[in-house]
């Protein structure tokens, strides 16, 4: 759902027709009251926010949007009959996705929805782990503890990622040869205890998070 947000009658009729037609929902919108009213009900993907607008401006909207945290990621495109380099600026310092300047058109805005979808969609997948002042980014893979970035082996960092996922949870060493060295591993568990020995000393101040369970095995806990 594409919510339009914009008072003139003609143009937001031409912008749902249009976006309508290429396969998205839309709603469209003439003042702030019935577009916060819709929100409570609705989350769109994203909105198309006009500055000009009766009552509560485009700029006055944008900022609650994100100062909310329900709402502060939803991708906002700002529409501006201005044209000054001021109303642009001011729109993406307050967090804005993108911008049109009218009079633009429903071709131009189809485009721009759909880069915007695509870099916020990249966003969201990005998946990053964090725990205490450990980051690990399952897209880069990479890890940082205290903002440093660390150097870990293949078997390190995958141990780390089994506890990231799973705080709390204790792992025997039997489980932890199994899920990250594979079931057909032949070793001892002591190969488990030297990674851990060299992953806590990597991860500095962090790798008190993780913990050893006497006469069970692992897990990461942080307070």
């Amino acid at each position: 759902m594409i919510f339009c947000v914009e008072d003139d009658e003609s143009i937001r009729d031409l912008m749902i027709y249009t976006l309508n037609s290429v396969g998205f929902e839309s709603k469209g919108f003439s003042n702030s009251t019935l577009f916060w009213k819709e929100l409570k009900n609705t989350s769109p993907k994203l909105i198309i926010l006009d500055i000009m607008l009766p009552g509560e401006d485009g700029l006055s909207i944008l900022k609650k949007l994100r100062s909310n945290a329900a709402t502060q990621n939803i991708p906002v495109i700002m529409a501006t009959a201005k044209g000054t380099e001021y109303d642009k600026v001011i729109g993406l310092d307050l967090g804005a996705d993108d911008y049109l300047a009218k009079p633009f058109g429903m071709m131009e805005m189809v485009s721009r929805i759909k880069a915007v979808l695509r870099r916020t969609a990249s966003k969201e997948n990005e998946k990053i782990l964090k725990a205490g002042e450990l980051e690990l980014n399952m897209s880069e893979h990479t890890v940082t503890a205290n903002g440093c970035r660390l150097i870990l082996t293949l078997k390190e960092y995958e141990l780390l990622l089994k506890f990231m996922k799973n705080l709390g949870l204790v792992f025997t060493r039997e489980q932890l040869l199994s899920s990250v060295w594979g079931a057909d591993f032949v070793g001892e568990t002591r190969t488990v205890d030297v990674h851990i020995g060299t992953l806590r000393t990597k991860l500095g101040d962090c790798g008190k998070y993780i913990k050893t369970v006497r006469g069970v095995g692992y897990r990461m806990e942080v307070k």
